[in-house]
């Protein structure tokens, strides 16, 4: 026989608070006596070291020769062995699901890295690579299209420009980086206990970017409108596991095309306090992000301090065109932070060998933020790079197979031996749902950034169908991977509370430490506890709803919205925000680009 033992709050880890008298009437309707575990315990005890330590003696293999029964900690009471109807949990257990990741004074900014970098190149095939990307600069170049001044800067650098081609002598684009190019940079959000550093040894989570759709298990897939935007702002402020707000985290494709980035750029000032992202699709629509940044922060704080991410992809291969150096140049003059992304997929915008694909990504990433220092020497540049490989089938973009992984250990490497920020991975996929292709490809994905030492990881959480579609499951579910990533960077405690000796000398050989002292200290934080994942017995489980991933990531994100309380915003600035959006749009007409 099995009794089974709950948590009375499975979420904040609370053991069961009956007295042990409870317990022993419930042993006793099944006729199963105890004898002096009773007075072991004390009739009337009701401190948790008393129970558990009762509990430890009826897990015991001994009891369970004795009595024929053993106990298990964590489900509800009741089970096979009784006849009580049992009430069901599931709504209260979504609910307290949601609170855990309802935003508290308990969160970490960013992620300290106190593990080591996976490598998988050594110095000499590093040195080889950054040789062959000098080449590439030099005898091949990269076009600088459709803006003229960049063209300007670069001859004035020294650079040899023929037409919108331009050629770099050797070395010349990693010494214009190394003289000013910050190693690290603090982001400012508005409210400063969420600034972030990127860079050196640690990581920012940040939500997936770009897609036109979203996707959810009530409506299935559909475009993104406003209020999804809005609802991904708030998710990623309530989640523990993301530091940051992110940039466009859907398209909301029912504003117009050229005023759209007024109402995203609100929404994640209004609606969360993490640091975010600013518009690129246009260098007056960075110009107006800066300008709503100012009314938030103060113009002069703004021009000293960095208070926005940008990301500026190449138009792979060798190409930089003209949307994104002009929406580079806006935030390289106001000192705010660009991440210089390479954007491949290897077989049809880059060879189709890592060390071809790597080489491309180091000459690509060194032109983009040498030319951001031309602009402003010293404004923050992260050397980022996205990168995917193409079916020789279909032709279609594949996610976590192992050659990107290759490419992101080999390009960390490289963004260390350069001294600057590095961005990549995040949960990327290609399926259309959250089921296990998605995770499997995301896990692959998030392990490897984790492991090579991301600085700025996008797309951490919410991406689905190749880039396509921000699913409303799947960021709980990568968001709840975040956190567990964040606890294996963070490494091993090896104080003298993680050596655990005083535990070992207490219980010694042969007994149990769910009733020792240390167990007690720490029992609440001793182990991630997924909001996700169900490790219930299957018959609970069962009357929870039978319940799949999926659908308890549904009923997760739907209660934290339900539950979600917006951080306090100053009234004038906030009314300052909504004047300047009404006149900008007032300006000009709408446009579908």
């Amino acid at each position: 026989m099995n009794f089974i033992v709950a948590y009375e709050d499975n979420i904040e880890r609370r053991p069961l608070l009956t007295t042990c008298d409870n317990l022993m009437s419930e042993l006793d309707k099944q006729g199963l006596k105890i004898g002096d575990h009773r007075e072991s315990c004390g009739a009337n005890a009701t401190n948790h070291t008393s129970r558990l330590s009762l509990f430890a003696r009826l897990t015991s293999q001994s009891a369970k020769r004795q009595f024929g029964f053993s106990i298990t900690i964590g489900c509800e009471p009741g089970g096979p062995m009784s006849d009580r109807p049992r009430r069901r949990r599931g709504a209260g257990r979504e609910a307290k699901r949601a609170a855990r990741l309802q935003t508290s004074t308990e969160y970490a900014a960013w992620i300290d890295r106190k593990i080591p970098y996976f490598e998988v190149l050594d110095e000499e095939a590093l040195e080889v690579i950054e040789h062959n990307a000098e080449t590439v600069l030099e005898e091949i170049g990269i076009d600088f299209v459709e803006y003229p001044s960049a063209l300007e800067l670069w001859r004035e650098a020294g650079a040899d420009v023929n037409g919108e081609r331009v050629r770099f002598p050797r070395g010349l684009c990693r010494s214009i980086i190394q003289a000013s190019a910050p190693s690290e940079f603090i982001q400012h959000a508005r409210n400063p206990e969420r600034n972030v550093i990127i860079g050196g040894d640690r990581t920012v989570f940040v939500p997936a970017y770009g897609s036109p759709f979203v996707r959810d298990l009530d409506q299935g897939r559909r475009y993104a409108t406003l209020e999804d935007f809005e609802n991904f702002v708030k998710l990623a402020y309530m989640s523990p596991g993301l530091h940051h707000s992110g940039g466009t985290v859907c398209e909301p494709v029912n504003l117009p095309v050229n005023k759209r980035h007024f109402d995203m750029v609100y929404s994640h000032i209004k609606y969360s306090d993490k640091p975010f992202m600013g518009s690129v699709t246009a260098p007056e629509r960075a110009q107006d992000t800066i300008d709503m940044a100012k009314l938030v922060f103060g113009e002069e704080f703004v021009d000293q301090n960095t208070v926005i991410t940008s990301l500026i992809n190449a138009n792979s291969p060798l190409t930089f065109d003209g949307t994104m150096l002009g929406a580079a140049t806006v935030y390289a003059e106001n000192n705010q932070a660009t991440v210089i992304s390479p954007f491949l997929l290897a077989g049809a915008m880059s060879p189709v060998t890592v060390a071809g694909t790597v080489t491309q990504v180091l000459a690509e990433a060194l032109a983009g933020m040498a030319y951001v220092q031309l602009v402003r020497p010293g404004a923050p540049v992260v050397f980022g790079t996205f990168s995917a490989a193409v079916s020789m089938q279909t032709g279609a973009p594949t996610f976590g197979t192992p050659e990107p992984s290759l490419i992101l250990y080999a390009v960390a490497a490289l963004a260390r031996r350069l001294g600057v920020p590095f961005r990549s991975g995040g949960g990327l996929c290609g399926s259309k749902v959250a089921d296990a292709q998605a995770a499997y490809e995301s896990a692959n994905t998030l392990q490897t950034s984790a492991l090579a030492g991301v600085n700025f990881m996008l797309h951490t959480a919410g991406w689905l169908e190749g880039g396509l579609v921000m699913g409303y499951e799947k960021f709980i579910m990568d968001a709840d991977q975040a956190s567990i990533l964040g606890v294996m960077m963070r490494g091993v405690d090896m104080s003298e509370n993680g050596q655990a000796l005083d535990a070992l000398r207490e219980v010694g050989p042969g007994a149990h430490f769910l009733g020792a002292a240390h167990t007690q200290a720490n029992f609440e934080r001793a182990f991630y506890r997924s909001v996700v994942a169900d490790n219930n017995s299957f018959e609970q489980w069962e009357q929870d709803g039978a319940l799949d991933a999926a659908q308890r990531a549904h009923g997760t994100w739907k209660q934290m919205l339900h539950a979600y309380e917006a951080p306090s915003l100053d009234a004038s600035i906030d009314e300052a925000l909504i004047d300047f959006m009404t006149r900008r749009k007032s300006e000009f007409e709408d446009r579908d680009y």
